[in-house]
């Protein structure tokens, strides 16, 4: 084999390129972060960067390797088959990866689970998405801290849940378990007024998005105010206040929300929470 040898042209071009193309990329960003001070738009302006070094880099690969005296789309026929063999997984990621660019499931800042994983989305490239994990052993969908980096064909596989895309609004509820000997009506109505005065200041913001998100998707609520339930359980009356909470606020939305039934009920002596107890009765 000489350097004349066809083969050998081609790979010496393609290291050439390949060299030639990261060392620019390299520079470019360099450049951008030493000019940019906007976190975010440093992050997009790289993202974009990003994908288009990718394809210039395929369409100069694709160039070097096709025989133009053959026909081209064959060459890239047998090539394509070669490597779907051989490369399932990553093509699939970078099938999803333009499935999640152009259709938009989730973007960077959105909160989702899949697979069992949530988090908020911090990350997405041609063959991973990266998220802030929330929830696992931390309550109420809290960061954990920790960094997950999920494939980008999973988005194929499982379903996907977005918690902040189109309506950014979750129904959350909190179940509070009070004697049989409490006044369970007059316990009904603080639970109802507590969730009215949580709810006043998201009226029109839950409103004006539920109107936004109707027109892309059937979704419909008969009511959007908060109410209770009630039940009854084995130590005692249960009620279960639901109302409708920012994506993000659930942890300080319980919080207020105790504090208040905590307060109110110390001031009636004829409203006891409940625990579990052991009755002993004697003939």
């Amino acid at each position: 084999m000489t350097v004349t040898d066809p083969m050998v042209i081609k790979m010496i071009y393609t290291a050439l390129v390949l060299f030639m193309g990261f060392f620019l990329y390299k520079v470019l960003i360099k450049i951008l972060h030493n000019s940019m001070a906007d976190g975010e738009k440093l992050y997009k302006t790289k993202k974009i960067l990003s994908f288009i070094h990718f394809i210039l880099l395929s369409v100069f690969l694709i160039l070097i390797w096709a025989d133009h005296s053959g026909n081209i789309s064959t060459y890239i026929g047998l090539l394509s088959a070669g490597l779907a063999i051989a490369l399932k997984d990553l093509l699939s990621n970078i099938a999803a990866f333009f499935f999640i660019i152009f259709r938009k499931p989730f973007e960077v800042g959105d909160r989702i689970e899949i697979n069992g994983q949530s988090g908020d989305v911090i990350d997405q490239r041609i063959f991973m998405f990266t998220l802030m994990e929330i929830g696992n052993w931390v309550h109420a969908d809290q960061s954990t801290g920790r960094i997950l980096h999920i494939p980008n064909h999973v988005v194929f596989t499982y379903p996907l849940a977005n918690y902040t895309k189109e309506f950014s609004h979750i129904w959350n509820e909190i179940e509070v378990l009070i004697t049989f000997e409490s006044d369970w009506v007059k316990a009904k109505k603080i639970l109802g007024e507590i969730g009215e005065e949580y709810a006043l200041h998201l009226n029109a913001t839950v409103e004006e998005r539920l109107k936004e998100a109707t027109k892309k998707f059937m979704i419909k609520y008969d009511k959007l105010t908060p109410i209770v339930y009630t039940n009854v359980l084995s130590d005692g009356v249960n009620l279960t206040l639901r109302y409708l909470t920012d994506s993000r606020s659930r942890r300080s939305s319980s919080e207020v929300m105790w504090e208040q039934i905590l307060h109110r009920f110390k001031e009636e002596p004829e409203i006891q929470l409940a625990y579990r107890t052991l009755r002993v009765t004697k003939d």
